[in-house]
């Protein structure tokens, strides 16, 4: 079940890099909410990773501005 909040997609990372998300995922002892996705670069630690989707979909504060960590940019 894809949560309404986060749309299957690609995302930039407000640090600039880009990201693909593939779904919502439900940790099985909390239900807690977790975004999946993969990066879109090469990154050797992992292609796949997971945040909370609190975490995820959270604004930061910039330079005394608040941004997106992740901005939706489409499929």
């Amino acid at each position: 079940m894809e949560n309404s909040i986060v749309k299957i997609g690609k995302y930039r990372h407000y640090k600039g890099k880009e990201y693909q998300v593939i779904g919502v995922a439900k940790h099985s002892e909390t239900l807690e909410d977790f975004v999946v996705y993969k990066a879109l670069y090469d990154n050797k630690l992992s292609r796949l990773w997971i945040r909370p989707l609190t975490m995820f979909t959270a604004e930061i504060k910039l330079d005394d501005t608040k941004i997106k960590r992740f901005e939706y940019i489409g499929n």
